[in-house]
């Protein structure tokens, strides 16, 4: 396994990264950044009320988070089905099937209320987010 990983660099050195030069102190950031990325409860509630402004079943919002850089849910995928659910019974979200048996989840009219509380500069997000647990 090791060897084909060995070819597999040797050969994005050759073609994709061969154009891009790190110096040492960048790719000291960058690693610096990888390794810092826990995120916080609060950030990955914000940005699954964000993300579901628009209709999408937990797969795709799961996919959808992983691009924003949320790993959380990576290998326990169970545990956003779980947010999800907390979040309906909150009625912050409203959820339906399609005809194929596909679940849908959106952003109600409470939930964008309280989302539009959250990404105000000026309010607190732990302070808001906790409002919206403890309801």
């Amino acid at each position: 396994m090791e060897d084909r990983l060995k070819k597999l660099r040797h050969s994005m050195n050759e073609t994709t990264f061969k154009h891009l030069n790190f110096s040492d102190q960048h790719r000291k950031q960058v690693h610096q950044k990888i390794s810092q990325s826990k995120e916080s409860e609060e950030d990955i509630l914000i940005a699954v009320l964000q993300l579901l402004s628009s209709e999408k079943t937990g797969f795709e919002l799961s996919q959808l988070l992983r691009g924003r850089g949320v790993q959380r849910f990576d290998g326990n995928e169970g545990s956003l089905y779980t947010m999800l659910h907390r979040l309906e019974q909150k009625q912050l979200i409203q959820s339906g099937w399609d005809q194929e048996g596909a679940k849908y989840y959106q952003l109600n009219d409470r939930g964008r209320k309280i989302l539009r509380k959250a990404e105000k500069p000026s309010a607190k997000k732990s302070f808001v987010l906790k409002e919206l647990i403890q309801e």
